[in-house]
């Protein structure tokens, strides 16, 4: 085991964004998400029980549920595998965020707080295009004018991102890279030039843990491992069964077997059986 965390856990996860004791480090990662465009001087954390209700998948589901100084609310989610209308889902966490505004008394007259989804996407978005970072915002279907800024949707595709070290130009960034490669690291990079890195590296360190904390850690370990296990099964398997789907298909085309083996690598006896 490396000397960090694995942030792509549950206890990982939250331990670096979900604790009120060090909420400047979410500050600071949502800042640099957001650079150019806000500036967040405080955040507090939700209920995240407000949130809707999936309890059937909530294996490899880590959420966060804030609010700025400003009442903006951000649902900040790490999810290791893609699931059936993760984008629906994705819209109906976030419209519910909205529609729960109405909730405030008889005088609120809809001036709604913007709502911000960040997913993080520990795997490829099917139908999607490989880029790291997609925002989607309600604009114009002709002129892209933005339409309304309450509602805004921001996916990090992590396999897409591929820069080194010395490749990051932007905080947000080095933000990526360090949360992409920390359990590999034996000491946090960026910490001369960004000093919230100095406070991660602390907090990251499976040595800083206590008893408790590192038991919780360890058994968050083994479900992040078994889950990686039964997704490249299902790959494997998946492979498998196309491989003899191909090769059926080749042998009731009349294709000589020895062409099938060579296509397919599976051996005469296996072709002979189909």
């Amino acid at each position: 085991m490396g000397r960090f965390i694995n942030p792509f856990t549950d206890v990982g996860f939250k331990r670096i964004f979900g604790q009120s004791v060090h909420k400047d480090l979410l500050i600071d990662f949502l800042n640099d998400l957001l650079v150019g465009e806000k500036r967040i001087t405080d955040i507090t954390f939700l209920d995240k029980e407000l949130l809707p209700d999936f309890s059937g998948d909530r294996g490899v589901i880590y959420d966060i549920y804030c609010t700025n100084e400003d009442g903006e609310q951000f649902i900040v989610e790490m999810q290791n595998r893609e699931q059936t209308f993760f984008r629906e889902r994705a819209l109906y966490y976030l419209s519910q965020a909205i529609a729960r505004q109405g909730e405030r008394g008889a005088e609120w007259k809809f001036n709604l707080k913007a709502v911000y989804g960040i997913f993080f996407m520990n795997f490829h978005l099917s139908h999607s295009p490989s880029k790291f970072r997609t925002d989607i915002v309600l604009s114009d279907r002709d002129t892209n004018e933005v339409f309304s800024d309450k509602l805004r949707f921001i996916f990090l595709q992590l396999p897409c991102f591929t820069k080194e070290e010395d490749e990051c130009q932007t905080d947000f960034e080095r933000w990526i890279y360090v949360l992409k490669n920390m359990e590999t690291f034996q000491r946090l990079p960026f910490k001369a030039r960004k000093s919230v890195f100095e406070k991660l590296e602390q907090i990251v360190d499976i040595a800083s843990l206590s008893k408790e904390d590192r038991m919780k850690y360890d058994e968050s370990i083994k479900v992040y491992r078994d889950q990686l296990a039964t997704l490249d099964f299902a790959k494997q398997k998946g492979r498998a069964e196309e491989r003899l789907d191909i090769a059926k298909k080749m042998k009731a085309s009349s294709v000589p077997v020895e062409t099938i083996s060579l296509c397919t690598g599976l051996s005469l006896d296996e072709i002979a059986g189909l």
